[in-house]
């Protein structure tokens, strides 16, 4: 059996560092879908580092395209 590591989650002042941006430019950006959607925990707002590294690589798409390209890669690797 073999474990897997849990997600590493990210607050909105670690993906501003990730992106030269504030915390309040982080979350104008998730208010208007330009940056990947984020998970909530507990009411908490978190992002996955793997998301914001994804996004990053694909040179920083909306939302709605960021999360279309994620379904094509999953697809691809099936």
């Amino acid at each position: 059996m073999t474990e897997q590591m849990p997600e590493k989650l990210l607050t909105a002042q670690a993906v501003g560092k990730m992106l030269s941006l504030s915390k309040r430019q982080i979350f104008r950006l998730n208010s208007c879908g330009k940056i990947p959607a984020p998970v909530r925990i507990s009411g908490a707002v978190r992002w996955k580092l793997s998301d914001i590294e994804l996004f990053l690589r694909w040179n920083c798409p909306d939302r709605k395209t960021f999360e279309s390209m994620q379904e094509s890669s999953k697809n691809e690797t099936k």
